[in-house]
């Protein structure tokens, strides 16, 4: 399985903005932001995607969910309300393979906030 950006920026190969880290998590800012708040939130055990996510990812996924709401809240973004997004497979938008949860907020967000090309 190739490597992933994701990866590199795990073991600080690459320099990101962190926002929170913890032995099974990080979040950091998006370099391409599509809102005033957006920040990626990813297991640093390599899930592919949800669709591939084995039962035993269960708790680390269900956490990363509990960092989204708690960074929400960091950002006082939390009362005007945020949308968390994952995009699951190349159809769904997914481009880079390692689970991601986009947090997103800190203005009024659309349906289709980032549409992508068809195939």
């Amino acid at each position: 399985m190739e490597e992933t950006i994701f990866q590199k920026i795990i073991r600080k190969e690459i320099p990101a903005d962190i926002v929170y880290e913890d032995t099974d998590i990080l979040a950091f800012k998006d370099v391409r932001p599509i809102a005033p708040v957006h920040i990626l939130i990813i297991p640093k055990k390599r899930i592919t995607s949800i669709a591939e996510m084995k039962d035993e990812d269960a708790a680390v996924v269900g956490k990363m969910f509990l960092v989204a709401r708690n960074i929400a809240r960091d950002l006082n973004i939390s009362e005007k309300g945020y949308k968390l997004l994952i995009r699951v497979g190349k159809g769904g938008g997914q481009e880079v393979n390692h689970l991601h949860v986009h947090l997103l907020g800190g203005a009024r967000l659309t349906e289709n906030i980032h549409p992508v090309g068809e195939e």
